[in-house]
């Protein structure tokens, strides 16, 4: 049977088909205690435990050994099979305690009435080391180019040149706009003044062009 002693553990319980908590554990957890307490390793309520707290996961020499709380049914699958049962021969028992290798790519479900607790070797394979030399060369560069936007605004920003150049060019596009406006409504061609000949043939309103009012006028 093929384990991995390099790997972490993740573990997810569910409350009938929902879950409910989740747990990961990095390759340098050499055990995981549980307890229905919040503040063990592994915070496990509604299983029963002989004692508190459970040794519930150990690394070896191969990967992790499992131990099974006493009243849980045990079964494992492959990735893209379905749970069965695990083989009493897969079973290992030591002063009355009950265990089980983790393989590689196994996961384990441990059942106790409506609660489910599904282990399984964790994604997370070692710790995140410190910074090389390397990375802070990255860090230096990457920290000028952001440092270096602002000051580059800074220096190829508006001045009051700019600025009075850049409203000439609006003024100047506003009246070319206002030009094309004018010329496509026919008001581009400037008036002249009308000659006496075109006042004299101008029609009057056919009122009468004098009127004579007569000395004594009274009005109501």
């Amino acid at each position: 049977m093929s384990t991995k002693a390099d790997g972490g553990l993740y573990f997810e319980l569910y409350w009938g088909e929902n879950l409910a908590d989740a747990w990961s554990y990095g390759p340098e957890q050499a055990k995981v205690h549980a307890a229905p307490d919040e503040k063990a390793p592994l915070p496990l309520y509604g299983f029963t435990l002989p004692e508190e707290p459970f040794l519930m996961a150990e690394r070896t020499g191969r990967g992790w050994r499992i131990h099974l709380p006493p009243n849980v049914h045990v079964e494992h699958k492959a990735r893209g099979d379905a749970f069965t049962s695990v083989p009493a021969n897969q079973l290992v028992k030591d002063q009355g305690r009950t265990s089980v290798a983790l393989a590689d790519g196994m996961t384990l479900r441990l059942t106790e009435g409506q609660l489910s607790l599904l282990v399984q070797g964790s994604v997370v394979k070692e710790r995140v080391g410190p910074l090389q030399w390397k990375d802070m060369g990255w860090l230096l560069i990457v920290g000028l180019l952001f440092l270096s936007l602002p000051v580059g605004f800074l220096l190829a920003g508006p001045t009051p040149q700019r600025a009075a150049e850049s409203n000439a060019r609006a003024l100047q596009l506003a009246a070319d706009k206002e030009a094309a406006r004018r010329k496509q409504m026919g008001l581009d061609t400037p008036m002249r003044p009308i000659t006496d000949a075109e006042r004299s043939q101008q029609q009057t309103d056919g009122g009468p062009e004098e009127v004579h009012i007569p000395a004594t006028f009274r009005s109501r």
